[in-house]
């Protein structure tokens, strides 16, 4: 059997990946939880930069293998696996922030669990 890859679309625009002739798998159906992550600075709340979010996702800092179940999608945008625990992601992400230099000291994350498949624009 031949195995390759190509983006194709999906319905509603979300990207899919054919991974061989039988099989595709949505984008959407990856990650079931959709979560929000918002920093502030300078009284203003922002999204966090997908910079930054992949920054956080492809880094091996921890080794903690909860964390590879986490897929950045866009500005603030980012969906997670079933058995990441919001505080110990919003721990461990505001501490990569912080040793990167993207967000001060006292500064500190805002992460929103949104409703099952959809990202609020």
């Amino acid at each position: 059997m031949r195995h390759y890859k190509q983006q194709q679309q999906a319905p509603g625009n979300q990207p899919c990946v054919v991974v061989n002739q039988l099989r595709k798998y949505n984008c959407s159906e990856m990650f079931a939880r959709k979560l929000r992550v918002e920093y502030e600075t300078g009284g203003q709340t922002l999204p966090a930069p997908l910079k930054w979010l992949d920054s956080f996702a492809m880094r091996s800092f921890t080794n903690d293998q909860m964390f590879d179940d986490t897929l950045p999608i866009g500005d603030g945008q980012i969906e997670i696996g079933a058995r990441v625990p919001l505080d110990r992601l919003k721990d461990a992400m505001e501490d990569w922030f912080r040793r990167k230099g993207y967000i001060a000291k006292d500064s500190h994350l805002n992460i929103v669990e949104l409703r099952a498949g959809s990202f609020s624009k």
